[in-house]
């Protein structure tokens, strides 16, 4: 074959691979501290293989660029791994951020540690998903955290656009009702995998999913041009909270809404006007009054 054919060819090849990037740039990490006398290489191998599953799998049929795909952190702190066992116990955090519109900062959406995490698995094992059954735990885990974080990416841009992708980690949720391992069941938590997807589909919670669209789209990314238009947008988002606080005091999706937003909601208010400091630091102690004493800073 002709070398500049060859050439062609190549050329072609990798515009097409690069135009159907995956959806997710995610980061993942697993260590081992609290386990003793385990090979270390399975920890490896296993953040390998878990690296190469979220982010090469095709969760969506939209098209991405690279500067495109959603950035997020898988971070697997195992606790327990017995000695000629393949069961893996610990914790995962999971974060994910968005970019804000003309300008080098991002935006976290996410920022949840799974204190329930457990699953089995081999150094050789491939992992497998199937959307209409329960394979295993480990990619039943993978999947709907990331169904999770594109759903909030969705969410941020355009008015409840993630629902469709909530309701693939509702389906994981359901499948998964005969699973042995804890964090799916509606009974064992109020505060699990369950009930995080539950809220988020829950028309009670509404106000929540469309400040997810006002606070980034409204107001975060048009503050790079009209800083007092956008903080004024972001200031009526939260202020509907309120519906949902009055309906759900303390409910686990508000939670995680102001553990992921609490420091950037801070600082957006620094240079805001007084009145603004303070009409935002009156709602904040009342719908997240736990965390009083940081938002102080505001009006400081």
């Amino acid at each position: 074959m002709h070398k500049s054919l060859i050439f062609l060819i190549i050329i072609i090849f990798l515009q097409i691979s690069n135009s159907y990037s995956q959806e997710l740039n995610c980061r993942v990490q697993v260590v081992s501290k609290q386990v003793q006398g385990t090979d270390k290489r399975i920890f490896d191998a296993l953040q390998k293989v878990i690296y190469e599953f979220v982010n090469n799998y095709k969760w969506t049929n939209n098209v991405y660029s690279d500067n495109e795909r959603i950035e997020c952190t898988f971070y697997i702190n195992i606790k327990d791994h017995p000695i000629s066992s393949d069961v893996f116990k610990g914790s995962m955090q999971i974060q994910a951020s968005r970019p804000i519109f003309n300008t080098t900062f991002n935006s976290v959406l996410f920022n949840y540690i799974d204190n329930n995490i457990e699953f089995r698995y081999t150094e050789t094992q491939e992992l497998e998903f199937n959307e209409t059954s329960y394979t295993s735990n480990l990619t039943s885990l993978l999947a709907y955290y990331s169904n999770i974080i594109i759903g909030l990416d969705y969410d941020s841009f355009s008015l409840e656009g993630g629902t469709s992708y909530y309701e693939k980690a509702e389906k994981i949720v359901n499948n998964a009702q005969n699973s042995p391992y804890k964090g799916w069941k509606a009974f064992e938590d109020r505060k699990n995998r369950y009930w995080l997807v539950e809220n988020i589909l829950n028309d009670t919670y509404s106000p929540i999913r469309e400040c997810y669209y006002n606070y980034h789209r409204l107001g975060l990314d048009i503050m790079s041009e009209k800083v007092s238009d956008g903080r004024s947008v972001i200031t009526e988002s939260i202020e509907s909270f309120r519906k949902v606080h009055q309906k759900k005091p303390g409910s686990f999706l508000m939670q995680l809404f102001f553990d992921a937003k609490r420091d950037e909601i801070v600082n957006i208010y620094t240079e805001a006007f007084p009145e603004e400091k303070t009409r935002v630091y009156n709602v904040l102690k009342e719908i997240d009054p736990a965390n009083e004493s940081k938002y102080q800073k505001i009006i400081r």
